[in-house]
């Protein structure tokens, strides 16, 4: 019995520089890929974030981006924190995992990821765009219409409201 090899491409933090850049690996993969967010709740406000790359480049939504190789979940999600809007986060609890799987305008597949989003709270710094982020947004639950979010990070979002609400 021969047993075949594959490849399996490395995956790291990238400066601004090379955020753009880095989208192709992304694009058409080979197999899923994993996704962490952090819906932060400060108060009665959600922190949102402008993207800055594809997918959903220009559009508002949750903070967060793809799970480094030997990096936790939590791990994950604190450091896309940091990187996306500069605050320190603490993680906690599982709000939602859902997919997102776009086809190119051929029907083939051009993204596919596994999102684990979690609940979060600031534990230092001050919100403002950093790494593939344009900008950043506190917005009141009433406010989300305002800001053409997808129905997931909506939905998303409402819970984390109601799971905040519940933590009291």
């Amino acid at each position: 019995m021969q047993l075949r090899a594959y490849y399996i491409p490395p995956m790291s933090s990238f400066s601004p520089n090379e955020a753009e850049a880095s989208v192709s690996w992304r694009e058409y993969p080979v197999r899923p890929i994993v996704g962490v967010g952090g819906v932060v709740i400060e108060g009665e406000r959600a922190l949102l974030i402008r993207r800055g790359s594809a997918p959903l480049k220009g559009e508002w939504s949750i903070p967060g981006g793809t799970l480094e190789l030997g990096e936790t979940l939590q791990e994950g999600v604190r450091r896309e924190l940091q990187e996306e809007t500069g605050l320190r986060v603490e993680v906690g609890e599982l709000i939602e995992v859902f997919e997102r799987i776009v086809p190119d305008e051929e029907g083939k597949l051009r993204y596919h990821f596994v999102i684990l989003d979690y609940l979060c709270a600031v534990k230092e710094g001050i919100a403002k765009a950093g790494s593939d982020v344009t900008d950043v947004a506190w917005a009141r639950e009433e406010e989300l219409g305002g800001y053409s979010l997808t129905a997931i990070a909506t939905r998303v979002i409402r819970r984390a409201f109601r799971m905040a609400r519940a933590r009291g």
